[in-house]
């Protein structure tokens, strides 16, 4: 059975990306993040593995908005239970 990334992550990285609050680096990131869960070569849970620890790194920006904070840490534990489910 071919896992793929659940609509809701898809949907929280297209906030950030699109929220003109958020600085421009982590919108950015968020993108690359999005296109890695979407087209990656590696399984899923690989992909997911490495999202979680970029959208930690970028979590810790001190220039992040607490609303986009709380979406990253959504994504995150999201993205964890694919992790743990494969």
């Amino acid at each position: 059975m071919t896992k793929k990334v659940p609509d809701s992550v898809l949907d929280a990285l297209d906030r950030i990306i699109q929220d003109d609050t958020v600085p421009r680096n982590v919108r950015r990131t968020a993108s690359e993040i999005k296109d890695s869960l979407l087209h990656g070569e590696d399984s899923l849970a690989i992909r997911a593995a490495s999202a979680i620890s970029t959208l930690e790194e970028i979590a810790s920006d001190p220039n992040l908005p607490m609303h986009v904070r709380t979406l990253i840490w959504n994504v995150s534990s999201q993205l964890e239970r694919i992790s743990v489910e494969d």
